[in-house]
């Protein structure tokens, strides 16, 4: 948009494609009827809205929901100089240079002839509503447009505090002629903790970049038998970092503290593989 260009850098041909132009005439004559109404001895506007982003769908259901009323809106008498505009665009654009006004019946009158002094266009779209429900209509068309309560626009979302309490379980013993030892061995191998971690190195490029020190899949079934991953710094170091992880995820089921305390045990010993000598060298 021609509002988002650095100053000084702005060329008329995108001015004139943007869909953010300025109409600095119609900002002055707009902002005449609103310094003629404010100096009235009695202002008759109830309330004022500016139409930005999302154009009319978002003001009007702002300001009579602010107005804690409804609204029921002709989408007919939206002034448009396009015939060919759907129901959502008239409802949604965002023209420049508009408000969005509620102002009693009975001081039509007097806003209708500061708006015609200043040559400022209006446009009474609809009214609001007792009943907290907004209403958009086309009548040339015979059609509802929007139909639906308020609150389902501006629902206020509840807070939701979830607690939960820790009861230590005894787990039981395993009975050797449950299974056989078959299915035994399917179970331990499928455990996430023992099972084949292949994917994890296989779902990217492992020679991406090429600062890969040691492969981790070696021989000719490729087989992932690194403790840790190492990588160089640059290609003329003999540096590098090396990264390593543990994991012990049954121990966590019974005792989550000795489970950390073995998780961190097993990344420092996969790490040995990578000639650390001192353990500052070692951060977790």
């Amino acid at each position: 948009a021609a509002s988002s260009i650095t100053s000084g850098s702005q060329k008329d041909i995108l001015d004139y494609s943007s869909v953010q132009r300025g109409n600095a005439e119609m900002q002055r004559r707009t902002q005449e009827v609103l310094n003629a109404l404010t100096n009235l001895d009695k202002n008759i506007i109830e309330s004022i809205h500016d139409v930005g982003a999302g154009g009319l769908s978002n003001a009007v259901p702002e300001i009579v929901n602010d107005s804690k009323l409804g609204g029921y809106i002709d989408l007919t008498k939206i002034p448009s100089a396009d015939p060919s505009l759907s129901p959502m665009e008239i409802w949604c654009n965002e023209s420049q240079e508009r408000y969005v006004l509620i102002i009693q019946e009975k001081n039509l009158g007097l806003f209708s002839n500061i708006c015609s002094r200043e040559r400022a266009p209006y446009a009474v779209i609809g009214t609001t509503t007792k009943d907290r429900n907004l209403r958009v209509i086309d009548p040339s068309c015979s059609q509802t447009i929007i139909d639906l309560p308020l609150d389902t626009l501006f629902k206020k979302e509840s807070i939701k505090i979830n607690s939960t309490k820790y009861e230590k379980k005894a787990l039981p013993k395993a009975a050797d002629s449950d299974w056989e030892i078959e299915q035994k061995l399917l179970s331990v191998l499928g455990h996430p903790t023992v099972a084949d971690k292949r994917f994890l190195i296989t779902i990217g490029d492992r020679t991406v970049g090429g600062l890969t020190a040691t492969d981790q899949m070696v021989g000719p079934w490729q087989v992932p038998i690194s403790n840790c991953a190492v990588i160089s710094d640059s290609f003329l170091s003999i540096h590098g970092v090396a990264t390593a992880i543990g994991e012990k995820g049954p121990v966590s089921c019974l005792n989550g503290p000795a489970a950390a305390r073995l998780t961190i045990a097993e990344a420092i010993t996969n790490l040995l593989a990578a000639d650390i000598n001192r353990l500052e060298d070692i951060s977790i």
